[in-house]
């Protein structure tokens, strides 16, 4: 039985006062949850979150990482930084990233192999637009996005990574793929995973990631191959982030 996990995505948001008051009401309603729990956050707040989270159960983790290990490049933030500071996570190849700075399958493969020989657990992102669904392209996109990863990746690194499903078409727009919508998405990832290695492939958290809400949670991680979600707007508010864990 794989355990749920809930990541918290906070994108381009907080301050260290709001900050300080999100984590503090999170932690405050997470109890005995049986389900892991974690956010992402901006690079700047990986020391708050360092300061405010040790020595609880909530993780936490970057939404980004470079390929590179050191160097003379600009704004980019390294692998090792996010070790300095106790990151579990990162994020890679968000939708965001995919769309606003060209980031293609090949080097998101690269940064999720980056992630994993630094130790970290990289959150892998996967999804279709509307017009690429729309086109019945959805199983091909999706599909050559997994393929990506999976043919740099050791098949015995394979339960490292955590996988995320987000329909671009969902996000931030309202929208949500009908659980059995997301279900087909998820059951035909654990089929490629499947095919490198059976027995990984069954512990590997696959995660929902388009607009969930504490109102279709419950439902959507009642599927079989939806072990939890990648959740935006929702991580924002603390009363919905911990009725998200809840229903996990």
């Amino acid at each position: 039985m794989r355990r749920k996990l809930v990541v918290g995505n906070w994108k381009m948001n907080g301050t260290l006062a709001s900050n300080a008051a999100l984590l503090a009401d999170i932690k405050a309603g997470y109890s005995n949850l049986a389900c892991d729990v974690a956010v992402c956050v901006p690079a700047p707040y990986f020391a708050q979150c360092q300061s405010l989270l040790l020595g609880t159960p909530i993780a936490f983790g970057g939404q980004d990482v470079s390929i590179h290990d050191t160097g003379a490049y600009t704004g980019e933030v390294a692998a090792s930084m996010l070790q300095d500071f106790g990151c579990k996570y990162v994020i890679v190849g968000h939708s965001e990233r995919r769309a606003y700075h060209a980031e293609g399958n090949d080097l998101v493969a690269q940064k999720a192999v980056k992630a994993l020989k630094a130790g970290l657990v990289p959150i892998a992102c996967l999804g279709e637009t509307l017009e690429d669904r729309e086109a019945g392209r959805t199983t091909e996109v999706v599909g050559q996005q997994m393929s990506a990863i999976l043919s740099v990746t050791a098949p015995e690194d394979m339960e490292k990574i955590v996988i995320a499903y987000e329909p671009v078409w969902a996000i931030g727009t309202g929208k949500t793929a009908t659980p059995q919508m997301a279900q087909e998405v998820h059951a035909m990832i654990r089929s490629m995973l499947c095919a490198k290695n059976a027995e990984l492939a069954s512990r590997v958290q696959i995660l929902y990631g388009g607009s969930m809400k504490p109102n279709n949670a419950k439902e959507l991680m009642a599927m079989s191959d939806i072990d939890g979600g990648l959740v935006g707007g929702a991580a924002l508010n603390a009363t919905d982030f911990i009725a998200i864990t809840q229903a996990a």
